[in-house]
C-alpha cells in the first residue's frame, strides 16, 4: 500500500511541475520590452476544438523547441481551431 503511495505522489508532483515548466504566452510589447530572441515558428499539427487546445499545443510545441515564450501570430477558425505562433526564449 505504501508503494502505489509513493507511486501516486511521484505521478501527481510530476504532472504538476510539468505544467510549471509550460512555455508562456506573451504579447508583443512583452517580446519588445523583454527583449527576447525569436527561436523559431511552430503550427498546431492537429486540428483543435477550441481556442484554448490550440494554445495548448502551442505553449508544448514551443517547450519541445526550447523556447520560454510564444507569441501566437495567426489563428483560424474553419469548423476546428488552428494557430501559428513564434517562439523566444
Amino acid at each position: 500500500m505504501k508503494i502505489f503511495q509513493t507511486v501516486a505522489i511521484a505521478l501527481l508532483v510530476g504532472s504538476v511541475s510539468f505544467g510549471a515548466l509550460a512555455a508562456k504566452e506573451v504579447t508583443k510589447e512583452e517580446v519588445k520590452t523583454m527583449n527576447l530572441e525569436k527561436i523559431g515558428t511552430v503550427n498546431t499539427t492537429a486540428e483543435t476544438t477550441s481556442p484554448m487546445d490550440a494554445k495548448r499545443e502551442l505553449s508544448k510545441l514551443a517547450d519541445e523547441k526550447g523556447g520560454k515564450y510564444f507569441l501566437v501570430i495567426a489563428g483560424r477558425e474553419h469548423g476546428k481551431f488552428s494557430a501559428t505562433a513564434d517562439v523566444y526564449k
